[in-house]
């Protein structure tokens, strides 16, 4: 009897052709397309964003060109809760990565849940990371292709979704994918990549903000390092730290958002040396190459997706806590993102930022 394995399958070029590496590799593969039912955005930006109708077409075609089974689960009202959440941390003066709580809700929970449902030995996704068990633990790794890495991404995984998934991308580049689904002659060959989060039209959050929480955001002050107010701005939650655009005021140099306070519905600009930090707090923490932080750890931190891993010590500091010093300061550090923690390509662990600055 074959392994059986259930990949989510986003209608994209990366699940593609990562379906067809399962098949080549001799697995049982069931295709699986979540629907999220956002299709408000359907019809207005079909293949910008992940998760359209047109995707959902996409997928099934690449399917039946694979021979493979096929399966959509409307999965709208967990998808529902991530929009929600995602809102609540600009509300709180925070900037989420919806991306992240994604995988960890959908790509690697409910997944998993359906996966179980039909018997299914393992999940797999298209994202470009691998996974090596060693001395009993299963352990997340940075993909070969530095420049696709999606690890930083999937360092909230357990070790039980971490057993039970397989990255069939993990050994490839991008530019062999793309090479692969031409020779194959894929549907999706050459559909772009989407870039920009599947729920928010043109990469402007704002509008979805006013939709769900236009009562609770109102104008407050813009004010210096120094407590002086040097304008308004419309609502705290528009800002993220190391914003420069949109300030609405011309000092002669250049201005950055550099703190939110959303208590005060406050927000703080500065100069560029005022962005940068050596510390900062996390928590919410989930450890993959270790069972937990006992004592102090060197490591390379990424405060960021596109961040180059700066080198750090992570200290311990209560329950589901850490202090993270840089040796060097960095610039932008943003409650509301993750700090994920390696050991060269070995993901150890991470967080949520909740301060900048300890």
């Amino acid at each position: 009897m074959k392994t059986k394995v259930i990949i989510a399958m986003s209608g994209g070029v990366d699940s593609s052709v990562a379906a067809h590496f399962l098949v080549e590799q001799g697995y049982e593969v069931v295709g699986l397309f979540m629907r999220l039912g956002i299709d408000r955005l359907d019809a207005i930006t079909k293949t910008k964003v992940c998760c359209s109708l047109e995707d959902a077409n996409d997928a099934r075609s690449v399917a039946d060109q694979l021979g493979i089974q096929f399966h959509v689960l409307n999965f709208r009202e967990a998808f529902d809760r991530i929009i929600e959440a995602f809102c609540a941390e600009y509300l709180n003066g925070r900037t989420p990565n919806p991306c992240i709580m994604c995988n960890q809700e959908l790509k690697f929970g409910k997944l998993l849940d359906f996966a179980k449902m039909l018997n299914a030995d393992f999940i797999a996704t298209g994202h470009y990371a691998n996974v090596e068990k060693s001395n009993g633990r299963y352990l997340l790794k940075k993909g070969v292709d530095l420049r696709k890495d999606q690890s930083y991404v999937l360092f909230s995984l357990n070790q039980e979704q971490l057993s039970k998934t397989l990255f069939p991308l993990g050994m490839v580049t991008k530019d062999a994918v793309r090479q692969t689904a031409k020779d194959l002659n894929l549907k999706t060959k050459d559909k772009p990549e989407s870039q920009d989060i599947c729920f928010v039209l043109d990469n402007n959050y704002h509008t979805l903000l006013y939709d769900r929480f236009g009562s609770s955001i109102s104008p407050g002050p813009l004010k210096d390092t120094h407590g002086n107010i040097l304008g308004r701005h419309p609502g705290s939650p528009f800002f993220t730290i190391g914003q420069r655009k949109g300030l609405g005021v011309a000092l002669g140099t250049p201005r950055y958002v550099v703190d939110i306070k959303p208590k005060e519905n406050t927000v703080v600009i500065g100069t560029d040396d005022e962005l940068m930090e050596n510390e900062l707090i996390a928590s919410t923490l989930n450890w993959i190459s270790i069972d937990r932080l006992e004592t102090s750890l060197e490591v390379q931190a990424r405060i960021r997706y596109n961040h180059v891993p700066a080198p750090a010590v992570v200290y311990p500091c209560g329950a589901d806590k850490v202090r993270v010093v840089f040796k060097e300061p960095q610039r932008a550090i943003t409650p509301g993102q993750a700090v994920v923690f390696y050991n060269n390509d070995i993901v150890v662990g991470g967080g949520w930022i909740d301060r900048k600055n300890a």
